[in-house]
């Protein structure tokens, strides 16, 4: 079963046989190499269950051993143990199972984890020795004369024939398995490659959205500053009439002033009003001034915001684009991972 586990990685202890081999394929294989082997073979899974249907099985293991229930489990018990023996090593294991026979387990080792067992043999390196087998009979609960009879048929092969055998089959089945496993890997990879770009481009496409949302505050705000300057050039504007209408009252009051001198006693009274005139315009055109200042002031405060601004709102406009474009290329990614995805499934 392929299982995740927290760290995102393929948990290797859940992992089965068939999750990485079609095992239609695998029995197809190991029927043609029972067959051109002149041998038995079965695949069985971590705890020495069969996996395929037996492929050549001798009379002696099909119609004795295992027509009872103690033959059955001291066979899966026998497959088990070859497995773990062949896997301590990472190479083929020779040797005699619990009935007699000899056999080889070629295990099916992935990162380290053993995840099966293609089992081979029930075969013979020397004549049997009927005493044996009578034994073995009696401990499985079958006839001994019948069994001894049936383990006559056995091939006897010289070991060195089995070795090699063994060999060919360790290395066919566990190339079958990592290519199994590295098809997992690479779906899986791809699956989650893809799951990131389409997280990295919805940010993207956020973040766009977002900038096109300052530009078009940044916009707003510079017409609002524009505006600012335009009240400011009106305030000026007021301000030269101000001081226009000030130097006329200066000037009125200084008329008034030299009007009163020529009256002599009688236009004292008006002279002092013409000099209160004469100091109200005066204040007047130093009050407007000082104003002036201060809207120059802001008017060029206004000037630097503005360029500043329109800096601000050039650069957000080429992060927008930028932005853009990155997840235009984000989105031809995922494309291609999805392309890939579809690929590996074609492959299953």
């Amino acid at each position: 079963m392929i299982k995740m586990l927290q760290n995102n990685q393929l948990d290797m202890d859940a992992l089965e046989i068939q999750d990485i081999i079609d095992i239609k394929l695998l029995q197809r294989f190991q029927d043609d190499f029972a067959f051109a082997m002149n041998c038995a073979s079965v695949t069985v899974d971590k705890n020495g269950d069969p996996v395929t249907n037996p492929s050549s099985y001798t009379r002696f293991c099909d119609k004795f051993v295992h027509s009872t229930k103690k033959g059955d489990d001291r066979c899966a018990a026998s497959h088990k143990r070859m497995g773990e023996e062949a896997a301590k090593t990472g190479q083929p294991y020779i040797g005699k199972c619990h009935a007699g026979l000899v056999d080889f387990a070629a295990p099916i080792i992935v990162e380290g984890k053993l995840i099966g067992t293609v089992l081979g043999g029930q075969m013979l390196t020397e004549p049997p020795k009927q005493h044996e087998f009578i034994q073995i009979a009696k401990e499985i609960d079958v006839d001994g004369t019948s069994l001894s009879e049936s383990a006559r048929e056995v091939n006897i092969v010289d070991l060195k024939h089995i070795e090699k055998a063994a060999n060919v089959l360790f290395i066919v089945v566990n190339s079958l398995a990592k290519n199994g496993y590295n098809q997992i890997h690479l779906d899986m990879v791809s699956k989650k490659l893809a799951n990131n770009f389409m997280q990295v481009s919805a940010t993207v496409e956020e973040l766009s959205a977002s900038a096109n949302n300052i530009s078009t505050q940044q916009e707003d705000l510079n017409s609002e500053i524009t505006q600012v300057g335009v009240i400011t050039d009106q305030i000026n504007s007021i301000l030269d009439a101000i001081k226009g209408i000030a130097a006329q009252t200066k000037m009125l009051g200084l008329n008034a002033s030299i009007e009163a001198a020529r009256a002599g006693e009688v236009g004292k009274g008006f002279s002092v009003v013409a000099k209160e005139i004469r100091n109200l315009a005066e204040n007047s055109k130093e009050t407007a001034k000082s104003i002036s200042d201060l809207t120059n002031k802001i008017q060029e405060s206004v000037n630097g915001t503005i360029k500043n601004s329109q800096i601000t709102l050039d650069t957000t406009k080429e992060q927008s684009k930028a932005m853009e474009a990155v997840s235009e290329n984000i989105q031809d990614s995922v494309y291609i991972v999805d392309q890939l995805v579809n690929m590996m499934d074609s492959l299953k």
